[in-house]
Formats: structure tokens, C-alpha cells, sequence
């Protein structure tokens, strides 16, 4: 690699590396407001500017590689300065430019205490401006629900115009006009319709994008922040909650290359108003058809005489897609000393079943492995509306080249080309027979990945499916120790219950088979944990128990309401889409009288004289994991052989003609945090078409 000096420290950085990496290498900080690591370069804001010996002038840093370097006459390597007094008056000069037009709005910026360009005007800026010229005015744009503009305080970084076109593949804005009349709009004023175009917040150095539903609701010294995990997907992105006193203020990405690099979707970051609307905060009983409120006491003793007058084959419980796995353990160890053998966490009725072995139900490459993978096949599933911000890494893929895409299913543009195969099980079958060109693709290539949704797998037919996915993720000449294998997951708490074996025992029911139970009277008591996405209405006159957040589907039809606390209330166990094991922080404590559901479930389980084994958190754990030390290890994931999916694909089964339904019909509403929240209400009807698009 090439020896490069800066600052008087030599250090070897590989060729391509550009001056301003090269600093950072040697531990020297460069000031940049356009440049970022995970977009192209743009090379316009200037405030990188270092002095590279032997040149006449600055050069930009961000645009300047290693290998355009000259050494020195007599070999030495090049030089770069960054603390000369040439670059302390051009990086002078770039500031004073920049606050030519940018008004003085900081007292009254949601950026203020968090921006790019305040602490920079203190760290390289002067106390004066020669500049007495009247400040440009531009009128503010209209982009959509979520990104409020004060165009006035852009400085042309492009930031936001370059992450549309590059990262969220939706290329909606751009620049019009020259120098000084430069403008960044959507050119006709619509709203944007990424799913990420949230990110641009985070993006933006200045003001001139932020947060509109969190406008003016607080300042970051005022806010206790928290790491925690997501929960609206399967792929468990790492954010941050944001809280004051004991109100949620808003959700941010962090850090994690291996899940989210530093995105997050629209969903996971601006759901948290729904965490304070249509809340559960006290138990209710019905009571002449009418949900009452009442003590825990009562609650608990209504569903014990329940219990008490059946049997436990007609006693069922199924877990809902936010549940956390200390809650799944306690409910399983509930209907476990019961004697039921009808429970599921599988509310969608998807054919995975965890005694295949876990190489079946998890994304076995991991979602790093997408960046090596060289054909990719999508199988009933559309990863931009399942896992947005996995798709962003499917397109950086394609970015980058020496891949190709196919996809069974429904056709949906996702960003990418992708060649379309076909509509059903049919064009699934025939690729496993080797039929056509994608076909013979996917038998030469060394890495391929077969992308299995819910939309393929949750159906009659979805065993037969998956063996024909395993079928064709196996077959040809493989790289030694890979497995292509990838299930998408649409809700964080299916891998973390398919782990558990939170499915039927022997002779148990399924959900669809407890459904059915129910509606034929075989069903006297139903536990939903926070499982508001089956067809409550179909229940007949079962007895249903409901432990969750939100006054949604499930707790409608609920005879007893026991309400729970959402995931950023609690500290809880997640396994993401690759089975990577993940923890939730507390943020915030649940409202009135609602508790944690592992705390509700053992309370109730000493009221019926079932009284489970454990009466702490730290306790619940200790069980766990002496049941199931998988879920020890956090940010890990257990390596899995490939056995099983051998095994799988040697299965045989007759799938259906009917083509494959998208596992996700709305994007912005697919749990009861996202129906309670307005600003997702707001994103599903714009998308539906169903508001005005029009400037505000």
C-alpha cells in the first residue's frame, strides 16, 4: 500500500483511498459538509480543503485519491498539511461563503445543538463577515408527511439528492437553477414515496431538512437517549429512542454494519407517536357485552373460573409479532403446566417448523452475505416493502456489479432491474428442474441466494414451496460452507419463537387449526399475546384473553384485556431474519397500571396455583437460558449446517397454481403500533392515493 504523510505522521492506506480518508487514518479530523462515506463523491461544499505539498492551491480532499499523489523529487512520500495557515484561510473563506445566505435561525431550528454547520462556524469559522448584502429567500417545498423543508438554510451539500438516487433507488430529488438561484426540490412539488426518505434528516448538515412531525416538540440536551433495537421488521435494525420524562420524542438509527449499516425505514422511525395513542393502561372485563375496567384481581380470577370449568386440550395461546422472547417463554411454560399442547407464534400460518432445523426458517448467508452473493432469486417476496431497508442493501449489490436478479411473484419495482420469471409455483418449479437461462444462472454460480417471503411460505402449499426454494439454493457447484438459503421475515418475533418451539405439541392445534377450533366451540380459552393479525371475528364464542399494547384487533374481540408493555418499555430478546440474537433497552415505563407480559403472566399463573419458576426478570433468564443457551449470546449468530436444507429440498410436494400474494398489503400498517399512529395513517393514505398531493 502507499506511505502517505500527513501532518508530519506517515501511515500506508491502500491507493484508492481518497486524501481525506487517508487523514482520517492518520487520526486527523477534516471538515466536509457534502462528503459522506456511503455516497458518491460531490466534491462542491469546499470545507475540506487541505494543503497537499508541491500543489499550488488547496486541493479538495474528498476528491483527491492516494494514487493522483505525486512523491517527492527524491522519492519521499507525499505530503499532506492540515493545519498550515493556507488551509486555515481557505477553510475561513468556505465558511464565510456559506454564511453569506444561511439565515440566523438557530433558536429556532430543530437542528440546533445537532448541527454540522454550528459547530463547525465555532471550530473554523471567524467572528465577522465581509458580506453585507441582503440574504436570499427560498420558498419553502413541499416533499411529503414526514421531511418538513426550510429551504432558506440549504447549502447545496446534495446530500439528500445522492442518498435518493443512490441508496433508496427513488430519484425524486434534484437541483434546478444555477449558483445562486440553485434550488433542491422534488421539481413538481409531490410527495417523496421512499420508504427511507426519512434518512435525508439525518443526512442533511443544516436545517433545511427535518423531522416534520417532531417540530419544535424538543431540544436533544433535553432528551435521554437509549440504544435499542427495532421491531417493525425482521431485520432488527439498531436505533436509538430519544425520551423526555416518560414520552417517547423520536427513534434513530445507529451504527451497525452487519444489519442496518446507518439506515433505518419511515416506519421504524417515525412510529413513535403511536406509542402514546389508543394505549392500554388498565385491565378491562366484559361484562354484559360491554368492556369494563377493573382490578387486576378481577381480571385474574375471570379467566381463572375459565380455566378452572375446561380441559386443557381446549385451552389455546398464540403469540403476536411484537412479542419478545422472555414473554414467549413465560406463556409457553404457562400452557406447559396447563397441559395444552395448542400454541403458535406463527400468526400468518407460514409451513416453518423448528424441528427441520433452524437452517430452514432463518437467512441462513446472513444479511452480510448479500454483498457476495452473485445471482439472486426472490420467491414470493418483496423486500422493499418487507424489509426496506434490506432492499437498500440488494441495491447497493447491484451497484456494485456481477450480479443478477430474478423474481417469482408478484412484479413490484424494487428499486433495481430484476428479470421477471413468473408469477407461481409453476415458475418455481421449473427453475428447479433447470429450466431456462436464469436457470442455468443459478446452477453456474457459486453464491446464489434464493430470498424466500412470507407470501410464498404462508399458504396450504408452503411446505411444497420451500422444499422447491431448498431444492434450488442446493443444487450446483456451490462455494465450500455456503448456504443460499435466505427466509425473509416480516415480524421480529417469528425466529425468536420458531427458536423457543413455540409451536404445537402433540396433537396440538396450529393457528389455522385453532381458528377453525374455536369456530366450532372445541376452543374455551384463547391467550392472544399481542396477536391482533388473525381473524379475530372467526372466533366464535371462545373466551379470549388479550395481553397487549394497543386497543386494535385483538382487543376488540378480547374478553379480558391485560395490557402489556411495547417493546420500548421493556428490555427484551429479538432474533432477527439471519437469527442474529438482539436485545431491547428500556426507554420508558408503560402508562397507568400496565405491566411487562412476562410480569402479568406470572402473576396470573399464582392466582390459578400454577405458580411459574421464576420471579425476576433476571430469573426468567436464567431459565431461558438454561433451556435454550442459544439466546445467551447477543449479536451473535449460531452457525448452522447445511444438513437440513439437503434434507429439505429432497422433499417432495405438489404446490398449487395460484400465484403468490404479497405478504405485506400496506406498508405503514402492519402492526398495532402503526394502526395507532397518525403519521403512518397520514403515509398509508397519500400512498393509497387517497389525499391531495399538493403544497402546503
Amino acid at each position: 500500500m502507499p506511505l502517505i504523510k500527513v501532518d508530519d505522521k506517515e501511515v500506508e492506506v491502500p491507493a484508492e483511498f481518497t486524501l481525506l480518508q487517508a487523514c482520517e487514518a492518520a487520526g486527523v479530523e477534516v471538515p466536509r459538509f457534502c462528503f459522506h462515506e456511503r455516497l458518491s463523491i460531490a466534491g462542491n461544499c469546499r470545507m475540506c480543503l487541505v494543503e497537499l505539498k508541491g500543489a499550488p492551491k488547496p486541493i479538495a480532499s474528498c476528491a483527491w485519491a492516494v494514487r493522483d499523489c505525486r512523491p517527492g523529487p527524491n522519492g519521499e512520500p507525499p505530503e499532506v498539511i492540515t493545519k498550515s495557515k493556507m488551509v486555515k484561510k481557505a477553510r475561513e473563506g468556505v465558511m464565510e461563503f456559506l454564511l453569506i445566505n444561511h439565515p440566523l435561525d438557530c433558536p429556532i431550528c430543530d437542528q440546533g445543538g445537532e448541527c454540522d454547520l454550528q459547530d463547525q462556524a465555532m471550530a473554523y469559522g471567524v467572528d465577522g463577515s465581509r458580506f453585507k448584502e441582503n440574504k436570499r429567500a427560498v420558498e419553502d417545498k413541499y416533499i411529503g408527511p414526514l421531511v418538513k423543508t426550510i429551504m432558506t438554510r440549504c447549502i447545496h451539500c446534495t446530500r439528500c439528492i445522492r442518498f435518493s438516487a443512490e441508496v433508496a433507488g427513488v430519484p425524486e430529488l434534484g437541483a434546478t437553477g444555477r449558483g445562486e438561484d440553485m434550488e433542491i426540490t422534488t421539481y413538481l412539488e409531490r410527495a417523496m414515496t421512499s420508504e427511507l426518505q426519512g434518512n435525508v434528516i439525518d443526512l442533511c448538515p443544516v436545517g433545511a431538512l427535518t423531522s416534520k412531525p417532531y417540530a419544535f416538540q424538543a431540544r436533544p440536551w433535553e432528551l435521554t437517549k437509549t440504544e435499542s433495537i427495532d421491531v417493525m421488521d425482521a431485520v432488527g435494525s439498531a436505533i436509538r429512542v430519544d425520551t423526555r420524562g416518560r414520552e417517547v420524542m423520536r427513534i434513530l438509527p445507529r451504527l451497525h454494519e452487519d444489519v442496518n449499516e446507518e439506515w433505518i425505514s419511515d416506519k421504524t422511525r417515525f412510529i413513535w407517536d403511536g406509542l402514546k395513542a389508543q394505549r392500554l393502561d388498565r385491565p378491562y372485563l366484559r361484562r354484559s357485552g360491554r368492556l369494563e375496567p377493573v382490578t387486576w384481581g378481577e381480571a385474574f380470577a375471570a379467566i381463572g373460573e375459565r380455566i378452572a370449568a375446561t380441559t386443557p386440550k381446549r385451552i389455546a395461546a398464540i403469540a403476536g409479532d411484537l412479542a419478545g422472547v422472555e414473554e414467549m417463554f413465560a406463556l409457553k411454560s404457562l400452557m406447559q403446566v396447563l397441559g395444552s399442547p395448542n400454541l403458535d407464534c406463527r400468526q400468518d400460518g407460514a409451513k416453518l417448523d423448528p424441528r427441520r432445523g433452524r437452517a430452514s426458517y432463518i437467512f441462513n448467508p446472513h444479511i452480510t452475505g448479500i454483498d457476495r452473493a452473485d445471482v439472486i432469486l426472490f420467491v414470493g417476496s418483496n423486500p422493499r416493502r418487507e424489509a426496506a431497508v434490506l432492499n437498500a442493501r440488494l441495491r447497493r449489490r447491484w451497484r456494485d456489479g456481477g450480479v443478477r436478479f430474478g423474481l417469482v411473484g408478484e412484479q413490484v419495482d424494487l428499486t433495481y432491474p430484476i428479470d421477471y420469471l413468473g408469477a407461481g409455483p409453476e415458475s418455481l418449479a421449473q427453475i428447479a428442474r433447470g429450466e431456462g437461462e436464469f436457470a442455468k444462472a443459478l446452477a453456474s454460480a457459486k453464491r446464489p441466494l434464493v430470498i424466500v417471503g412470507q407470501g410464498a411460505l404462508a399458504r396450504p402449499d408452503g411446505d411444497a414451496i420451500l422444499s422447491l426454494a431448498a431444492k434450488v439454493a442446493a443444487g450446483g457447484e456451490r462455494e465450500e460452507g455456503w448456504n443460499g438459503l435466505a427466509i425473509l421475515h416480516t415480524a421480529a418475533a417469528r425466529v425468536g419463537g420458531l427458536d423457543l418451539g413455540f409451536v404445537p405439541g402433540d396433537g396440538g392445534h396450529d393457528v389455522i387449526g385453532m381458528i377453525a377450533a374455536a369456530a366450532a366451540k372445541e376452543i374455551d380459552v384463547l391467550f392472544l399475546l399481542g396477536a391482533d393479525e388473525i381473524p379475530v371475528n372467526a372466533l366464535g364464542e371462545t373466551f379470549v384473553v388479550y395481553i397487549g399494547t394497543h386497543g386494535d384487533a385483538g382487543a376488540h374481540r378480547a374478553d379480558v384485556i391485560l395490557p402489556g408493555a411495547a417493546y420500548t418499555e421493556k428490555s427484551a430478546i429479538f432474533v432477527n431474519t439471519e437469527g442474529r440474537v438482539q436485545m431491547t433497552a428500556r426507554a420508558a415505563f408503560p402508562p397507568g397500571d400496565a405491566r411487562e407480559d412476562w410480569a402479568i403472566l406470572r402473576a396470573f399463573s399464582d392466582v390459578i396455583g400454577k405458580r411459574l419458576p421464576f420471579d425476576s426478570l433476571h430469573e426468567l433468564r436464567r431459565a431461558l437460558y438454561a433451556a435454550h443457551p442459544l439466546f445467551m449470546r447477543v449479536d451473535h449468530i449460531a452457525p448452522e449446517p447445511a444438513d437440513g436444507i439437503r434434507a429439505l429440498a429432497a422433499r417432495d410436494g405438489n404446490p398449487s397454481r395460484e400465484p403468490f400474494k404479497p405478504a405485506i398489503a400496506d406498508f405503514y400498517l402492519t402492526n398495532a403500533i402503526a394502526r395507532a399512529s397518525a403519521v403512518m395513517a397520514e403515509c398509508s393514505a397519500l400512498h393509497a392515493g387517497r389525499l391531495a398531493v399538493a403544497a402546503e
